[in-house]
């Protein structure tokens, strides 16, 4: 492997595992381990767990980022149709994943938030490169006159962005997507006027 993919193969590897455990249970050798590298490879590519950790949210984010523009930027759907494939691709992930893992982000936002400034900051960021994507979606929908223009498309994609992820933690203690669903039937119909 290049020194770019081996770095890259460690920092899929643990998000994996922290995807399953969480960052504080997940250990640089269960990384390391499952990864096949050895120690020395680690230290390599990552001056401590915490710069490992944000390397994981920055690559997630960034691969996130990208697959969020592709669905929300097709201008070849209307909005409200971007909206509800971003939807449809968060039930398929759950379902996909046995209701084991909900949205990275969201996961490590609450393990972290609270007990790492530095993790809290760059999460927030994250989450924000986000709401904001929702909202250039609600006032393209707005222009286009498939959402009525007197919705506060700022405060419509904050809820869309805190409902969703509410919503994804319920799934998977209940390992339903019932949460999901009523969530997006409620956002459409009450947030948005959509039926």
């Amino acid at each position: 492997m290049t020194t770019n993919d081996t770095r890259n193969h460690i920092i899929q590897t643990g998000a994996d595992l922290i995807g399953h455990k969480g960052f504080g249970a997940t250990g640089i050798n269960g990384i390391l381990t499952a990864a096949g590298v050895p120690k020395g490879s680690f230290y390599h590519y990552f001056s401590s767990k915490n710069d490992f950790g944000l390397a994981v949210i920055d690559t997630f984010a960034e691969e996130y980022d990208a697959k969020l523009d592709g669905i929300l930027n097709d201008r070849s759907r209307a909005c409200a149709d971007r909206l509800r494939a971003y939807f449809d691709t968060g039930l398929e992930t759950m379902t996909t994943c046995d209701y084991t893992r909900g949205c990275l982000i969201g996961n490590l936002g609450q393990e972290l938030a609270g007990q790492n400034e530095m993790f809290r900051t760059r999460l927030d960021k994250v989450f924000s490169g986000w709401e904001k994507r929702f909202e250039r979606c609600i006032v393209e929908a707005q222009a286009d006159g498939e959402i009525k223009a007197d919705i506060d498309a700022s405060d419509a994609a904050s809820f869309l962005l805190s409902g969703w992820e509410g919503a994804i933690l319920r799934s998977k203690v209940l390992k339903s997507t019932e949460p999901m669903d009523r969530f997006v039937r409620v956002f459409f119909k009450q947030c948005l006027n959509i039926n």
